[in-house]
């Protein structure tokens, strides 16, 4: 969570710098040049801190850098909150008798020690800030714009379907009467797929680009996958390289967009847009202009994470995709983890239903662990994978949380902090919604605005951008129409964790010990330590 918060610490420290409780306050004894020194070497390094998050995953160097400097803004951070506090009580107390013969008794009652004592913790802090900044030797600020590509990037897909498929009979029905229906008021209509990532929008999409009723109904098929670069002209040459089998050199714009109307235009065309992340309505307008000349009934199907992006292109239709029902989850785990035609013991399933319950129904997790297990044939290797190695199955590295971990990788710095704080929540837990957003008010982590929109409202704006990115679940109105409650996914839950760290911690019958630098903390009750 470093790389997310950081950057808020940052804002926080300058702005109680330039509170009226410091800035009405008679400081002497060096205490107003320290602060000011303080707040200019904040400035300073605040900068260098948007590149620094953007590279805080694949910079071990960076990362380093950045873990250290967290430290030190937490340090001034909290000073400076003691230091208001001191000059908040010294005013209330002024004027009152009795309290200034008590506060004679003590030494930070003599505003010259206090004022040498502050001045003193305030220049530690600065220096240690200086030392830090340093040692900054890779020139965050003179890095190009997305100098690394993002952590953990998808591969591309295609349109082939995977050898085992299993559950999606009635997802792929509404899909298909989708693509077969004869018009939705325009020549291009639009179904967006949408669902965390492992839930299998890809294998939905290409379940209906396969099918043999679809094939024949279109005289173009097209599969383009979009991923992180939303880049027009390069979409436009893998469209005209699925459909020529040969991508185009060194062409400009012009050129792509005349060849593209002279392949689709006044032909019935179905194309899809694989995992779509682009939220710049400018930019996917261009391109919807560039496929409007398809003959009446041509169809698009999209795939995305996320819900604004569906809503942002148009979607005749958004299909909502959810987990594999129990029975489902069972069979799909069968066919990857035995042998084909193998006879399934009372043992093995027992272990196998207890494993595949806590990927509540997420495919691509059922998918690996099934072909891990697959190689493991005895009833102790499988009670010892439950025991000791599926509690480790999420941590980095894993193919399951890194598929998720894009989701996080694409959230702007504020929204990641609300994100990784929700790892205090216990898994499965009904979170009430106005009481966490009070929460992350209380945290600083919700940015004022220059309008009159409250911290709440701004909150509750920053839960729905959560929402529609699919990290919240079962979310609830009350009777009002009102956000009241939600869930987490397991798997969003494992996520959270790993990006909080050791700084944000829930005790449980899992973690029982409070780490050094552990900032944040929650106690599961219902859990005997």
């Amino acid at each position: 969570m470093a790389d997310a918060i950081l950057s808020g610490v940052a804002v926080e420290i300058i702005k109680k710098l330039g509170s009226g409780v410091l800035q009405e306050t008679r400081l002497r004894w060096g205490v107003r040049e320290e602060l000011e020194k303080l707040r200019s070497k904040v400035s300073t390094i605040q900068a260098v801190l948007l590149d620094a998050e953007q590279q805080y995953s694949q910079s071990h160097q960076v990362k380093v850098w950045v873990d250290s400097l967290k430290e030190a803004f937490y340090d001034a951070d909290d000073l400076l909150d003691e230091f208001s506090t001191d000059v908040l009580l010294k005013q209330m107390m002024t004027g009152n008798k009795m309290l200034k013969e008590v506060r004679l008794f003590f030494s930070s009652s003599n505003p010259f020690v206090y004022g040498l004592k502050m001045a003193h913790k305030i220049e530690k802090v600065r220096s240690k800030l200086d030392e830090i900044a340093e040692h900054k030797k890779f020139h965050l600020d003179k890095l190009p714009e997305k100098t690394f590509p993002m952590n953990g990037e998808r591969e591309q897909t295609h349109s082939s379907l995977p050898e085992a498929v299993v559950g999606r009979e009635d997802d792929k029905k509404k899909i298909i009467d989708f693509l077969l229906s004869s018009s939705h008021g325009e020549n291009v209509s639009i179904i967006s797929i949408v669902g965390i990532g492992g839930l299998g929008k890809t294998t939905l999409a290409q379940f209906a680009y396969n099918d043999e009723t679809v094939k024949s109904n279109f005289e173009l098929k097209i599969w383009v996958c979009i991923s992180e670069n939303f880049d027009v002209k390069i979409i436009v040459e893998k469209i005209l390289e699925s459909l020529d089998g040969e991508k185009p050199k060194n062409l400009e714009m012009n050129t792509l967009k005349d060849l593209l109307h002279e392949k689709i235009n006044g032909k019935k065309y179905l194309l899809v847009l694989d995992d779509l992340w682009n939220e710049d309505s400018e930019k996917w307008f261009h391109l919807k202009d560039l496929l409007v000349g398809g003959r009446r009934g041509s169809k698009i199907i999209v795939t995305t994470r996320l819900k604004n992006v569906a809503e942002m292109i148009g979607s005749t239709k958004t299909h909502d995709l959810q987990g594999l029902l129990v029975d489902d989850s069972w069979s799909l785990f069968a066919n990857m983890a035995f042998k084909q035609g193998e006879v399934i013991s009372l043992d093995h399933e027992r272990i196998g239903k207890e494993i595949v319950a806590k990927y509540a129904g997420v495919p691509l997790a059922i998918r690996v662990i099934g072909r891990l297990l697959y190689f493991k044939n005895t009833i102790d290797e499988w009670q010892h994978f439950k025991e000791k190695e599926l509690p480790n199955m999420n941590e980095e590295g894993n193919s399951i949380i890194q598929t998720l971990k894009l989701s996080y990788n694409h959230l702007p710095s504020h929204l990641k902090c609300c994100f990784a704080y929700c790892r205090l929540f216990p898994k499965d837990c009904k979170i009430n919604i106005p009481y966490l957003v009070n929460i992350w008010v209380a945290q600083g982590f919700i940015k004022s605005s220059n309008s009159e929109q409250s911290l709440q409202d701004r909150g509750l704006k920053y839960f729905k951008d959560l929402s529609w990115r699919s990290f919240f679940q079962e979310v609830e109105e009350d009777a009002l129409g009102n956000l009241w409650s939600c869930k987490m996914h397991d798997l969003m839950h494992d996520l959270a964790a790993q990006v909080a760290g050791d700084e944000i911690i829930l005790l449980n019958s899992d973690v029982k010990r409070v780490e050094k630098n552990t900032r944040y903390l929650s106690i599961d009750f219902e859990v005997e330590l």
